[in-house]
C-alpha cells in the first residue's frame, strides 16, 4: 500500500482510527505459534519505492526465536544473537495468536504479545508500509500518548506502545509493550512491511509472498 490509498480490507470494515486501550474481557495468554505468519488472502501491493529486486525476491524465514510455551501478556523477546546486522525487515502480526514478531533478513529479532482491536473497532488485516515514525506522539482524537508509533495507514491504525496486560484492547491500532515498542521504533524505518493477518502461518525455509 502506497501514495495514501487504504488496502481494501480496511475499507470494507470502516474501522475508526486512533487507538486507546479500553477494558473488554480477552484471554488471558495465547500460545506462540509453531510457524511463522503469511498472509496468503490479501491482494499484491504495489512496489515500495525503497524496494529493489534484490528485495522484491521471495523473502524467506531462515530462523524464528526458541519460545517455548505460551506467551503471558505484556511478555516479550528480543535477541538479535546470530542475525545479521543489515538486511531487509519485515513485520509480522498475527491477530488469532495476539502475536508480533520482526524479522531482519529473514531472522526473527523480537517477538511481543500485544493488543488489538476490539469489536467495535477492530485490526484489519492487510499489507502495509510504515509511512510515519513518532516516538513522542499523542493521538488527536482521544488526546492519549502513542510513544512509538509507527503509522500504517492514513486513518491513524498504528503500532504503539501500550499497556499489554489482561482485560484490554485497542480502537483497531496494535497495542505492544513499551519496552519492546522502543526496540522496535529503533530497528524499523519509513517504507518496511508490515503484515497483519489472522491465523495464517507458513513453515520456516518457505517465501513469504506477501512480503
Amino acid at each position: 500500500m502506497s501514495g495514501g490509498m487504504l488496502h481494501p480490507s480496511y475499507l470494507a470494515l470502516g474501522v475508526a482510527a486512533m487507538c486507546a486501550a479500553t477494558s473488554v474481557t480477552i484471554a488471558a495468554t495465547r500460545s506462540v505459534p509453531a510457524h511463522v505468519l503469511v498472509s496468503r488472502v490479501v491482494p499484491p501491493v504495489t512496489k515500495l519505492p525503497h524496494q529493489d529486486e534484490a528485495a522484491s525476491a521471495a523473502y524467506t524465514i531462515k530462523r524464528v526465536l526458541p519460545i517455548k510455551g505460551a506467551m503471558h501478556m505484556g511478555e516479550f523477546h528480543w535477541d538479535e544473537a546470530g542475525a545479521p546486522s543489515t538486511g531487509r525487515v519485515i513485520v509480522t502480526v498475527d491477530l488469532a495468536a495476539q502475536v508480533i514478531s520482526i524479522f531482519r533478513d529473514g531472522y526473527e529479532i523480537g517477538t511481543a504479545a500485544v493488543l488489538y482491536g476490539a469489536d467495535a473497532k477492530p485490526t484489519p488485516t492487510g499489507v502495509y508500509p510504515i509511512t510515519q515514525k513518532d516516538a513522542t506522539h499523542v493521538s488527536n482524537i482521544y488526546d492519549a500518548p502513542m510513544p512509538y508509533m509507527l503509522r500504517l495507514t492514513n486513518d491513524g491504525i498504528s503500532i504503539h506502545a501500550s499497556e499489554v496486560r489482561d482485560g484490554y484492547m485497542t480502537h483497531g491500532c496494535i497495542g505492544v509493550p513499551t519496552a519492546f515498542a522502543k526496540k522496535l521504533f529503533e530497528a524499523v524505518k519509513l517504507g518496511d512491511t508490515v503484515i497483519v493477518t489472522r491465523g495464517e502461518k507458513l513453515d520456516v525455509g518457505k517465501p513469504v509472498t506477501a512480503a
